[in-house]
């Protein structure tokens, strides 16, 4: 055995074990997150309008009661980025996974980053995006949004 001071220190590398225990969320758990997390994002939409009415008043209704397909699209986005940011950003679970049981990791089973997060918000704003779970390996259901960003949505229990 080598007794040099400046010799690098040597230590056996297992590894990680939690990547074994991750779970994958099934197909009909996935479908549900995408069901409740669509009716939680039309509640904080209509709080947000309740909240519009009550003190933007007379003007700030009849300004939303003219069709503009730019400004309801701008919304919805803004709705969206709203929704899901804020909470898979923080807890890695939004309404609907947290009902249903699953949560949202990095490919290593850490807590998604931030720029994780993001991505996988806008990713899910290509058209046609939530299909792309049902063209996924059956046994890792796994949507561009999933993809991408490189996350993972696993089972908690």
């Amino acid at each position: 055995m080598d007794d040099n001071p400046y010799h690098a220190p040597q230590t056996a590398v297992h590894p990680d074990e939690r990547m074994a225990q991750l779970e994958a969320a099934t197909f009909l758990r996935r479908f549900f997150n995408y069901l409740i997390d669509f009716i939680a994002c039309y509640a904080v939409g209509f709080v947000l309008a309740f909240a519009l009415a009550l003190f933007g008043g007379e003007g700030a209704l009849a300004s939303m009661d003219e069709p503009n397909f730019v400004r309801d699209y701008a919304i919805g986005i803004g709705l969206m980025l709203v929704y899901y940011i804020p909470l898979e950003g923080m807890f890695g679970v939004t309404v609907g996974k947290l009902i249903t049981g699953t949560r949202v990791v990095d490919e290593q089973g850490r807590p998604p980053s931030w720029g994780q997060v993001i991505g996988r918000t806008f990713a899910r704003l290509i058209p046609f995006e939530p299909f792309s779970v049902l063209f996924s390996d059956s046994r890792r259901p796994a949507g561009w949004h999933d993809r991408l960003p490189k996350t993972l949505v696993v089972r908690t229990r």
